[in-house]
């Protein structure tokens, strides 16, 4: 969602005819990724919001069809706000439009730490974004500026896993090769809680949409789930056989999936702990899972050099998704959820239609592994980065590539855009970081 996106509904300057209903709307808010109406409203004196996707939406799109079918679902959207809505619509659908031809240039080299990165992570809107390193700390750097804003200072081992609590970005979470997970202040650099429970590495962790859980994955084959207001362990999702490598929540924060060297991937109910499914098929270590934005698909990438596709709700196999002839190291969704990117050690990349699942482009010309892939947000563009001291961005309709990110001394395994889709980091062996306008 965008700052600023939001405008006083001319109904409401008309006065309150007609809202003295159970529910009364509020405001309504553009969210441009992926694409969708915010609606804010109250019932029964509470504030409260939701959202209606709009997935599907592309230039030739029937506005006008869409917004009268939405009407019939959403008792929200009057008769009297309708003509609001489809001007909504065609602002959104005019962003989706803009043609993109963004060349990246080096803004900065930032000497990061003293020893190899692990990580980076950009916040929400890309003001902000964190390191983690060997050093066994985190840095927080302005992305204007390039400058460093503070060090999180406390782990006794290998600061590995990190993010900030999108879409708020006030918190950040570190996981540790000391066994911990600790929950500091984006602004202050305090630390707020520190979480101990696990009995090995912890490897990866994710915040829920909603901000009220943190989830950490270790070697100790576990994960946990952690109140971030409490400081204090929910529940530990127990159950797989080796290390857990992978995790993610879906974006209503119902589920959560992990991913494990046992070759499986589990499907958790966040409240209670529960395990709901095991999904099972792969002949191979997990690297890692996904679930798209509508939480109806699971992508899972393998070891085993393949990619499957999952039904979430009943966790059956819905396909096998073919064509590396090495291992798997990353697989994501764009936004929308209609487009899957693999990685893998042969160097390439593959882009598979999630509703056809057939290849749509192969991503060729690294010349080492591809350890990490992610669309920007509009879901047009791929960027890759590589042993081979690359980063590339390529057109994730065609697979052309249209840039080379060069400058790295030693392999890169992490980048990332901001939401906006201008920016971009690298992370890399080299112990820097670089920052891509």
């Amino acid at each position: 969602m965008r700052a600023g996106s939001v405008w006083p509904l001319p109904w409401q300057r008309a006065g309150a005819r007609g809202w003295r209903r159970t529910m009364a709307l509020r405001r309504l808010l553009l969210r441009y990724y992926p694409p969708g109406i915010i609606l804010e409203y109250v019932q029964g004196g509470e504030p409260k919001t939701r959202s209606i996707d709009l997935l599907d939406l592309s230039p030739d799109t029937d506005v006008i069809a869409l917004v009268e079918e939405i009407q019939k679902g959403e008792p929200l959207i009057t008769t009297s706000c309708k003509d609001y809505v489809i001007n909504l619509v065609r602002r959104l659908q005019e962003k989706l439009g803009e043609p993109e031809d963004h060349k990246f240039y080096l803004f900065k080299v930032l000497r990061a730490h003293i020893l190899p990165l692990t990580n980076v992570a950009f916040n929400k809107s890309g003001s902000r974004f964190i390191t983690g390193s060997y050093d066994r700390t985190c840095k927080v750097w302005d992305t204007a500026s390039g400058e460093e804003l503070r060090t999180l200072e406390g782990h006794r081992n290998v600061v590995y896993a990190i993010a900030f609590n999108n879409p708020y970005g006030d918190k950040i979470a570190t996981g540790s090769f000391d066994k911990t997970c600790k929950l500091w202040s984006t602004e202050t650099g305090k630390c707020y809680h520190t979480f101990r429970g696990h009995t090995a590495e912890i490897v990866c962790l994710s915040f829920n949409l909603q901000s009220t859980l943190v989830a950490t994955g270790s070697m100790d084959t576990t994960a946990k789930l952690w109140d971030i207001e409490k400081g204090e362990e929910v529940v530990t999702l127990s159950g797989h056989s080796a290390e857990i490598i992978a995790l993610s929540f879906n974006t209503t924060g119902d589920r959560i999936i992990t991913g494990s060297f046992d070759h499986t991937v589990a499907v958790w109910e966040v409240v209670t702990g529960r395990m709901l499914h095991t999904l099972i098929g792969h002949r191979g270590e997990i690297s890692s899972a996904q679930f798209n934005w509508d939480c109806s698909l699971i992508v899972t990438g393998s070891m085993d050099k393949t990619c499957m596709l999952w039904n979430a709700m009943t966790g059956a196999h819905i396909a096998t998704l073919t064509g590396h002839s090495d291992e798997i190291l990353d697989v994501c969704f764009d936004y929308a959820g209609q487009r899957i990117a693999t990685a893998s050690a042969d160097g390439s990349g593959r882009v598979y239609n999630a509703e056809t699942r057939k290849c749509i482009a192969k991503l060729e010309g690294h010349g080492g592994e591809i350890s990490k892939i992610c669309f920007n947000p509009k879901g047009n563009r791929i960027l890759t980065a590589s042993s081979d001291k690359t980063a590339r961005l390529w057109d994730a309709a065609t697979g052309h590539c249209l840039q080379i990110l060069e400058g790295h001394s030693d392999e890169i395994f992490s980048c990332a855009f901001n939401y906006k889709g201008n920016i971009i980091i690298t992370g890399s062996k080299d112990n820097t970081c670089r920052i891509w306008h």
